[in-house]
């Protein structure tokens, strides 16, 4: 699938979908309702849109899953189609429903809570996250689904791109999970023969973050990457516990590494992580989210929940110690805020 999809795997990254149950516009559950809440299947699909040769865009619907009480998802299958790579799933709290695509900023979106909270995000043809045991994500009736969805057609015919998420779910749970994205924009390398590093970089969490059980793990580059390393520290030189180290990374479908049981996030600390390269391109290739740029990324998937966040450390303000940011930030840190709308602009570094 990796020849016919994107050439590049980027994050911040994508999905883009239009929503319904069954055909109809109907959900397609097998009701089963107790006071609060519903069980279910519901489906969300985009598609098929056009694509042109040669066309690479990001675009996405927002619209209403049509449960008609709250859920508890349990396990999230993401179908994507030829031409697609990364493709996100968000779920609003207010708004209207979008269903028409239209243009937008990929990966950025997920740094403003307005825009919605990544519940996935999908690098596969297809790809299933079942949470642990008594973990779900919950969602609102009549829930909204924002999808975004990176895609390129390297062929040279028109063609038609498709992607569907499928919501299954369970009665009963009582521990919500949650989504962090974190990596660093700080990425330059120049076209010459051998691997090139970038990190190790030391990105400590927010200390409530400490305890945190992460059940889920997925690195990210695009097409020079050659593997990635993500460890758990309690500071940048102090020892370190290997969580993500795929013994073959494939960065156009990179594996999900689940942990059984769960690790923690440090009390004290957060993470180390590597990135490395090899470009023969004959350009240098700096940070970005088109199919000639590089990403230093990973996602993990975690519980109890303290929110969705978006997480980055850059050496390109504050030396010498560089910026740490999660994003959204509260508005009283000044600093992070405004690193955080300087990121949801799009001028990323």
């Amino acid at each position: 699938m990796a020849q016919h999809r994107l050439r590049y795997v980027s994050i911040a990254a994508t999905m883009l979908f239009a929503c319904g149950g069954g055909g109809d516009g109907e959900p397609g559950i097998d009701a089963a309702v107790d006071a609060a809440y519903t069980t279910g299947t519901y489906h969300a699909t985009f598609g098929p849109l056009t694509v042109q040769p040669g066309e690479e865009n990001t675009k996405c619907v927002e619209v209403r899953l049509g449960n008609t009480a709250n859920i508890q998802v349990h396990e999230i299958a993401n179908h994507l189609g030829p031409m697609s790579h990364h493709f996100i799933v968000y779920r609003k709290s207010t708004g209207e429903a979008r269903p028409e695509p239209y243009d937008c900023q990929p990966f950025t979106s997920a740094l403003n809570p307005a825009n919605g909270s990544p519940l996935m995000i999908t690098q596969r043809g297809d790809e299933v996250l079942t949470l642990p045991d008594d973990v779900v994500f919950t969602l609102q009736p009549d829930q909204l689904i924002r999808l975004e969805l990176h895609y390129i057609n390297t062929g040279d015919e028109p063609m038609d791109v498709t992607a569907t998420a499928e919501f299954r779910t369970l009665l009963g749970a009582s521990t919500e999970a949650d989504f962090i994205f974190a990596g660093s924009p700080d990425i330059r390398l120049p076209s010459r023969p051998g691997i090139q590093t970038v990190g190790p970089v030391y990105l400590p969490l927010p200390g409530d973050f400490g305890g945190s059980n992460v059940f889920a793990i997925t690195g990210h580059t695009h097409q020079l990457g050659k593997t990635v390393t993500v460890e758990t520290a309690e500071s940048k030189t102090g020892p370190g516990t290997m969580v993500y180290d795929p013994s073959l990374f494939n960065w156009d479908e990179p594996d999900t590494i689940y942990h059984t049981p769960p690790f923690q996030i440090p009390t004290t600390g957060g993470f180390r992580f590597s990135c490395t390269y090899e470009n023969q391109t004959g350009n240098e290739v700096g940070f970005g989210e088109g199919v000639d740029d590089e990403m230093c990324f990973f996602w993990l998937y975690y519980y109890p929940s303290k929110g969705a966040k978006v997480c980055a450390h850059t050496d390109q303000f504050n030396e010498p110690d560089g910026l740490d940011v999660c994003c959204p930030a509260a508005e009283n840190d000044v600093i992070s805020a405004a690193a955080c709308r300087y990121l949801e602009s799009g001028n990323l570094p």
